[in-house]
């Protein structure tokens, strides 16, 4: 129903498609400051690009406001992207800022863009040669935006402000969701290995076996989530949300546990302990090379402690089991 209650761009006139621009360029220069505010603390550079972009939309829009009262006088129809059908639309920014720093800067890059291509289409459906020439300088108007984001980014970004806050991401993107997720991993993978690979061995039923694998994991994979966000608010420690971070956790301890009781879907038992036996030393070896690869653990070390320690806890599963 809201859909329909939206005006069609075509229907627009004038007077309305300029007070558009001008709640268009509003609401861009508050994005880009809302980027800046976020990004200050740990992003200073990148912070400052914001604002640059946020202080040109101000400039762009005084322009069309001084147009505007020469045409039509100082009331401005209230008329906003959502009230517009098809008009594009602005990503919030609390999704955007989640997908890390370099995803911010192209939003950038990208707002500009969507803001030419559709002056520039709505131009080429429109008949009135004014309306047409106003679309166009629109559309010509976002182009510069665009080539001034890359120049900010040149101007306030450079190779070592970049580098400094590439390593400043990277730090955050392991402390937030790579940490918790590898002692999620670990966790379900090792832990989970002695109940499930116990029970195979002493029932030697696949569908028993595997029911006590899915609890096993979903039950870890529960405790795990609430253990890591309850324990670190983040605040002081630096390590990001405690939701990111229980999420990651929870999330990778299910996976591990789930990884060695999904073969026992299997009927046949041996089968389905082979494949177990197979998803495990897999597990493991994924494991030591997450430490290599994001916590600069040695391989041969890391190797080591996973899967000795996973031998020796999938070890005791089996002899309990089997005794």
């Amino acid at each position: 129903m809201q859909f329909f209650s939206r005006k069609r761009f075509r229907d627009l006139n004038e007077q309305e498609v300029l007070a558009l621009a001008i709640s268009s360029e509003e609401d861009d220069a508050r994005i880009y400051r809302g980027y800046a505010e976020r990004l200050r603390a740990e992003f200073p550079a990148t912070a400052k690009m914001f604002e640059g972009m946020a202080q040109e939309e101000d400039g762009h829009r005084q322009r069309l406001i001084t147009l505007h009262k020469e045409r039509f006088g100082d009331t401005i129809p209230l008329i906003r992207r959502e009230h517009v059908a098809g008009y594009y639309t602005r990503r919030p920014i609390w999704l955007v800022e989640n997908l890390g720093i370099e995803r911010i800067r192209e939003e950038t890059v990208m707002m500009e863009q969507e803001a030419e291509a559709f002056y520039v289409n709505a131009a080429k459906r429109c008949t009135d040669a004014s309306t047409r020439k106003l679309l166009g300088d629109l559309a010509a108007a976002e182009a510069k935006h665009e080539a001034l984001a890359g120049k900010l980014a040149d101007e306030y970004l450079d190779h070592d402000s970049r580098h400094d806050e590439d390593i400043v991401a990277h730090r955050q993107f392991v402390l937030t969701w790579v940490q918790p997720g590898l002692a999620g991993l670990m966790d379900g993978s090792v832990s989970t290995l002695a109940p499930i690979f116990a029970t195979a061995f002493a029932t030697q039923n696949t569908t028993t076996t595997f029911l006590v694998g899915l609890a096993a994991s979903v039950g870890a994979g529960i405790s795990m989530g609430f253990t890591e966000a309850a324990s670190d608010d983040g605040q002081l420690s630096g390590r990001g949300s405690p939701l990111k971070r229980g999420l990651a956790s929870g999330v990778m301890t299910a996976v591990g546990g789930l990884g060695h009781a999904l073969p026992y879907l299997i009927p046949h038992f041996w089968t389905a302990t082979i494949i177990a036996f197979t998803v495990v030393f897999c597990e493991l070896w994924a494991i030591a090379w997450i430490q290599k690869r994001y916590m600069e653990t040695p391989f041969f070390r890391a190797a080591i402690q996973v899967v000795l320690g996973g031998a020796l806890v999938l070890g005791a599963g089996i002899l309990i089991g089997s005794g």
